[in-house]
């Protein structure tokens, strides 16, 4: 039975996932993730592709911090209405030439008795 997810929980649950990613640590993310849980990415464009399952979604993360050790997420706002929360980000990196980068978007969340079933991601072009 799913409990009603409140928007306090909504954005604890966010803030932890958000942590857990910028720490690097997989295992943390994923503990964080529904076993059914959805993941679009903001590339290739235009759409994205689409990750679905702890399988899926885990290696996505893994090879994402195995490319990009340097990667960080930077809040820039986030706002939460019950099960729902949106944040705007920046996201750096450093490339294997030593060349820093960054990119700005939006993530849309779902929340589901304190984890994230959805994490629809999408980048400024």
């Amino acid at each position: 039975m799913t409990t009603p997810t409140t928007t306090a929980d909504t954005l604890a649950t966010v803030h932890a996932f958000n942590d857990a990613l910028n720490r690097h640590d997989v295992d943390a993310v994923m503990a964080l993730m529904t076993d059914d849980c959805v993941f679009e990415n903001t590339w290739p464009t235009p759409d994205g592709e689409r990750y679905e399952g702890q399988a899926a979604v885990r290696a996505f993360w893994e090879r994402l911090i195995a490319e990009s050790p340097a990667a960080h997420f930077d809040l820039e706002e986030i706002f939460a209405v019950d099960d729902r929360a949106t944040q705007r980000w920046r996201y750096t990196w450093v490339d294997s030439a030593g060349a820093a980068g960054h990119i700005r978007g939006v993530d849309v969340f779902r929340v589901r008795d304190g984890k994230v079933a959805e994490k629809l991601a999408y980048v400024k072009g």
